[in-house]
């Protein structure tokens, strides 16, 4: 690697032959040998790269891509409705094209930003190499990108989702939807969303635990705690979207009448199931870009952020809140009154935690002395844009006016506000802010300044019109336009000003690539920010920092302004390569002590390939090619077993030096690595999934017409005794293994193989259950909830007799010692929450098997 071709060093910067160009330091010895283990290999090598850098940086591309596509989507739009009984496109095409723009700009935009934001920053925030799960970031990446095309595809063949958004049923059930416009929406979302899930174990274990010694959780930046209430959101918030789209894919696909209501479904049940993750969304959206703005405004205002702790009990508070609030969707569906009021006051309630964020905002911009650069003005276009539309979210939180206004462009204009101004903005002003961090050059400012404002000008002719467009009464979602109801000049102007806007972000595009071809070489730092990330070269290298550094404060750059020299220089943790591994510290959750050495995994293509065979899966389940479907999941299985053979330990090594004069166990070697607290909160959103089925279940029972069934289920005392034993003993010899690992591994291996036969045996029950107490799944939605629990009791069966096969293969394989239990500790988590969830599934059946006739008392 050539000299000029290295990053910059923050304090450290060889002086300029000529010109302005500052030429970077050589490598060091020990930074040579940081390269060789880190690098992401040339040419095809590159996509088997697991470097969060690299990903975040992919993240952050295709979302682009895909907000052009949805920019698009949205200007035909705005061309079919500029004028009256516009002919532009078609109803079915503009259906396509509307529900495409939503579905693009929610779930293919919004959230992947976000998501490559975070991963290409957390880390080097927090003072750490990389992320807990580097392979797990890899696969969310090709997962995303996979399932994004296929809907990106689907619109390009003429055979695009066309429900909306949302997807309501029963617009989107077989009946309205008869081709597969509806299937591509739910699995290829649902693909899409394996990545949004994946992305919130890993922001969540590393947040937690992969952070620089000293950094206590009272010293972590502000936008690490954002990102972490994210997650949290994140973990409980897209579990009943996916139970939702697996039900109405299952209705579609095997006539199980979920939201049918002559067979005692109920389509109200889809929109609780959306609406339970599609509010969190809109603050799992705001809170990443209002914690990038947090992190700016201190910069940009040269003043301390006032209120950190403040700060942080509101969006924790937020996060809470948030789940509060879905039935804010549903005012006009008929819910009790009484209903309508909690939902009203908590939609009202959470304007609090917002407010107390916005005030410490300008607070500190009044307080200290901004620079009117070109992110501070897409700042306070965020503050004028955001509040507008969080006045109006107020508005409709009021149940008349929403009663007035709901399903009309007043909604469309208020939605607007809400995610351009609380996020696009924010995320606009981090490109200008962190492009020198990522491309080592400096923006073309003048160019930003009038992009900048053909956004924000081009924005507000667009949607402040339509909001009395709105009042006016026109609907949203409607492909003509009438006459004579005073919508013609209001819809022309907004046309007009879309057009606009779209010069802007094309603007904003084009200085954004010529600022990477002829931008000038930007100085370290340049914005004087004190957090760690500026610590690190410019554009980084692929280990972030060649040692670790040791944290004292919530500023570790003012503490010592030469803090990233002396990083570079090897003055911290880890700064000696060795064995060829990937290292980087973890730390205690609360205390920020350093615990152990994390070993990360190096390039490998086994990403690539499962998400490539989920692929498969999702496309043979999309085209009804269900002989395929069994191939295709023993392949994702046997690849992800594979995964397991490029990790851990075969030998005890002990305390290792950590430099310092700090000596740690690798994470093999430790109870509680990365792995087990991956597990735990990959069971929180399991657990959440569960309880939503069982919130369905409930549901349909309580408000369904056609309850009870019209035959009681009578569960089979053989099958269902054998099930309930079965799970339980799994669990008991998964957790006896753990103990018998100290005395033999091949006694451990021998207990695990009977749980992997215990648990077979009980997904195998779980199945003769419903196979003989619900012969006729499609007849009832009572057999259709029934059989829908049995099946996620049997999956996790199925799961829990391959995780204890491998648990057993790994002893005998010599990854498992007394010192090296950490495999078996992960798998006893499994083991257990499934036999706690077969309790519950049964005694779920079994309650609501009783319930169902006390209907009547339950329903005046």
């Amino acid at each position: 690697m050539s000299q000029v071709d290295l990053p910059l060093v923050p304090g450290d910067v060889a002086e300029p032959a000529s010109g302005d160009a500052a030429l970077p330091p050589k490598l060091t010895a020990a930074q040579r040998g940081l390269e060789r283990i880190w690098a992401t290999p040339p040419g095809w090598g590159r996509l088997s790269s697991v470097n969060h850098t690299v990903l975040g940086r992919r993240f952050i591309v295709a979302a682009f891509v895909f907000f052009a596509i949805g920019g698009v989507l949205a200007m035909l739009i705005r061309a079919q409705l500029a004028s009256p009984r516009s002919a532009f496109v078609g109803p079915d095409v503009y259906n396509q094209i509307f529900t495409m723009h939503g579905t693009v700009m929610m779930f293919l935009f919004a959230i992947p930003m976000f998501e490559g934001l975070a991963i290409y920053l957390l880390p080097k925030m927090l003072g750490a190499r990389d992320f807990a799960f580097p392979r797990l970031t890899a696969l969310g990446f090709w997962c995303y990108l996979f399932g994004g095309s296929i809907l990106i595809a689907a619109l390009v063949m003429g055979v695009a989702p066309d429900s909306g958004w949302f997807m309501y049923t029963p617009l989107s059930s077989n009946v309205y939807s008869p081709g597969i416009n509806a299937d591509v929406w739910l699995l290829g979302v649902t693909f899409v969303e394996i990545s949004a899930v994946a992305a919130a174990v890993e922001l969540t274990v590393s947040i937690l635990k992969f952070r620089a010694p000293g950094m206590t959780l009272a010293k972590m930046p502000l936008f690490a705690w954002y990102i972490l209430v994210t997650a949290g959101m994140m973990l409980v918030g897209f579990p009943p979207l996916i139970l939702g789209s697996i039900l109405l894919e299952l209705e579609r696909a095997a006539d199980l009448p979920f939201f049918d209501p002559t067979r005692g479904g109920d389509p109200l049940l889809w929109q609780h199931l959306f609406w339970l993750f599609g509010h969190p969304e809109v603050y799992i959206i705001f809170l990443p870009a209002a914690g990038i703005l947090t992190t700016m405004i201190p910069v940009l205002a040269r003043r301390e952020i006032l209120g950190y702790s403040w700060i942080v009990v509101a969006i924790t508070a937020l996060g809470f809140l948030s789940f509060g609030l879905w039935v804010h969707h549903m005012f006009t569906v008929g819910i009790p009154h009484l209903a309508q009021s909690f939902f009203s006051a908590a939609s009202v309630l959470v304007a609090i935690p917002t407010g107390v964020q916005i005030f410490l905002w300008l607070g500190t911009l009044m307080a200290g002395r901004p620079r009117m650069s070109v992110p501070m003005l897409f700042v306070v276009g965020f503050f004028l844009i955001f509040v507008c539309g969080g006045l109006t979210g107020v508005m409709l939180a009021i149940v008349p006016f929403d009663w007035q206004a709901h399903d009309t462009h007043f909604v469309v204009a208020h939605l607007h506000y809400v995610l351009v101004g609380g996020f696009v903005f924010p995320m606009l002003a981090a490109a200008y802010y962190y492009l020198p961090h990522v491309t080592g050059r400096e923006p073309l400012y003048g160019v930003g300044k009038l992009a900048f404002w053909l956004i924000f000008l081009g924005f507000n002719a667009t949607f402040l019109v339509m909001h009395l467009t709105g009042l006016l009464g026109m609907p949203r979602r409607w492909a003509v336009v009438p006459e004579g109801y005073g919508w013609d000049w209001p819809n022309l102007v907004s046309s007009i000003g879309g057009f606009v806007m779209t010069a802007g972000f094309a603007l904003f595009a084009a200085d954004v690539l010529f600022q990477i071809r002829f931008g000038r070489r930007s100085k370290p730092d340049p914005w004087g920010a004190e957090t760690l990330e500026w610590a690190t070269a410019i554009p980084p290298r692929p280990y972030a920092f060649a040692a670790i550094p040791a944290v004292s404060s919530r500023t570790p750059l003012r503490d010592r302004p030469d803090l990233g020299a002396a990083l570079e220089r090897g003055e911290g943790y880890l700064a000696e390569p060795r064995h060829g591994w990937q290292e980087t510290l973890v730390v205690g959750i609360a205390d920020g002590r350093p615990e152990h050495i994390a070993v990360l995994p190096r390039p490998t293509f086994l990403p690539l390939l499962t998400a490539l065979a989920i692929g498969a899966f999702v496309l043979s389940l999309l085209f009804k090619l269900y002989w395929l479907s069994p191939v295709a999941l023993l392949l994702v299985t046997g690849l992800l077993l594979a995964w397991s053979g490029q990790a851990g330990q075969r030998q005890d090594h002990g305390p290792l030096s950590a430099g310092m004069g700090l000596a740690l166990p690798l994470h093999a070697e430790v109870e509680r690595p990365a792995t087990w607290w991956g597990m735990l909160f990959l069971l929180v959103a399991d657990a959440t999934l569960f309880a939503s089925l069982m919130f369905g279940g409930l549901f349909l029972w309580l408000v369904a017409p056609g309850w009870p069934g019209p035959a009681p289920l009578d569960l089979p005392w053989t099958p269902t005794v054998g099930l309930l034993v079965s799970a339980l003993a799994a669990a008991l010899l998964g957790r006896a293994a753990l103990i018998a690992v100290p005395r033999s591994t091949r006694l451990a291996a021998a207990l695990l193989v009977a749980a992997a036969l215990a648990h077979a045996l009980a997904a195998g029950c779980a199945i003769l259950i419903a196979a003989t107490a619900v012969p006729t799944p499609t007849l009832h939605a009572h057999m259709a909830v029934s059989v829908a629990v049995l099946g996620y009791v049997a999956l996790h069966g199925a799961i829990g007799a391959v995780l204890a096969g491998l648990g057993a293969w790994r002893c005998l394989a010599g990854y498992v010692s007394a010192k090296r239990s950490a495999d078996l500790r992960t798998g006893a988590l499994w083991h257990g929450y499934t036999a706690a969830a077969t309790l519950l599934a049964l005694g779920f059946l079994v309650g609501l098997g009783r319930l169902a006739p006390l209907r009547e008392l339950a329903v005046p």
